[in-house]
């Protein structure tokens, strides 16, 4: 069984050892149950026979948003003071970080505004105005939505709640990694995570390097919206000139600063697939679960085809996040095309 080249730093310092111990306690005193649920870890047999390893899928699409990220948007907002509360959040969001903190101020009676690039599929747009926050179109990426979002923050007094740049994002997402060791107690040989700005991998990676090192860690990146890939070869973060939106939820032009520090030293490698390999990982997911995940919850899945095929990998326990649901229905017949004309290996 051949290993793709690893992209991280050798043994580490203590002070490294240090900053993963605090996330991992933020992460097991994260309260995020008061909203998300703890997903499945599935097997998708139909996958496994194929690619001729055991395919694990974290179900995230199950969450009450369609997606991860309910838990890294409550655990922040649940931090706020009570002042904080009073003054409200404006957040920037391709859309499910906008419904999970939409969801989580409802719950907590914060007012929240949610800054969305204007691509933003309408799924995620009524997602969010259903949950009784105020949706506000900016721009055509979400750098744009980004940079308003925080000038409204600015100018309101409101608190910004970054989607993933924020150790507290960081650490309700990490509580994904805490379920997966919990269900499956056995050998894992890797976990792949979707990576957009960072802050599922950093949580996954923090919670899972501190507890079980030898668990590879691999990001799965949009090759249009590759940013963790590029800081990973420069060394440093990287602002991507142009991001792709089809995977809407992962089109970030630069990884966020805490996640990095995490992600440098604790993610093994970073794929990067195209859409046509998105497509095909829909209709991989669909066949064996029988639910449609959108371009960028399907990541992992088109990661692991990639990893097993260029690697020549047999025999392993691997496990993709499947991170999101919310694609809007009349994107369905292009995934459909796309993934039948795809020639990529399984």
């Amino acid at each position: 069984m051949n290993h793709p080249s690893r992209l991280a730093s050798p043994p580490l310092p203590s002070a490294d050892m240090a900053l993963l111990e605090r996330y991992v306690k933020m992460i097991l005193a994260a309260p995020v149950y008061d909203l998300a649920i703890c997903t499945p870890l599935q097997a998708a047999p139909a996958l496994s026979q194929r690619l001729g390893n055991q395919i694990l899928l974290k179900r995230e699409d199950l969450q009450p948003t369609f997606s991860f990220k309910i838990r890294g948007a409550y655990n922040r907002l649940a931090q706020l003071t009570p002042e904080q509360k009073q003054r409200g959040v404006i957040t920037a969001s391709a859309g499910n970080h906008a419904q999970g903190v939409a969801l989580a101020a409802r719950e907590l009676g914060i007012k929240a505004t949610i800054v969305m690039p204007a691509s933003t599929p309408e799924l995620k747009v009524l997602g969010v105005q259903s949950r009784d926050a105020e949706a506000i179109l900016h721009g055509e990426s979400f750098p744009f939505a980004l940079a308003h979002a925080l000038s409204l923050a600015q100018h309101t007094g409101s608190t910004f709640v970054s989607p993933f740049d924020d150790p507290h994002v960081i650490a309700g997402q990490g509580t994904v990694a805490m379920e997966i060791l919990r269900q499956h107690p056995g050998p894992l040989d890797a976990i792949f995570v979707p990576v957009g700005g960072g802050g599922l991998i950093a949580g996954i990676a923090a919670y899972v390097k501190y507890l079980q090192p030898q668990i590879r860690i691999v990001g799965v990146e949009s090759e249009h919206s590759n940013c963790l890939q590029q800081a990973l070869a420069a060394g440093e973060r990287v602002v991507l000139p142009a991001v792709g939106t089809f995977a809407d939820g992962v089109a970030v032009a630069q990884i966020g600063e805490h996640g990095f520090q995490i992600c440098r030293h604790h993610v093994d490698q970073v794929i990067s697939v195209s859409n046509d390999q998105l497509c095909a990982a829909i209709k991989d997911i669909y066949d064996d679960t029988r639910s449609i995940t959108e371009p960028s919850g399907a990541l992992a899945v088109a990661g692991i085809k990639q990893y097993v095929a260029q690697g020549g990998i047999s025999g392993q326990t691997l496990v993709a996040i499947d991170s999101g649901a919310n694609i809007n229905f009349d994107s369905l017949r292009h995934v459909a095309e796309r993934a039948a004309l795809s020639s990529i290996p399984a």
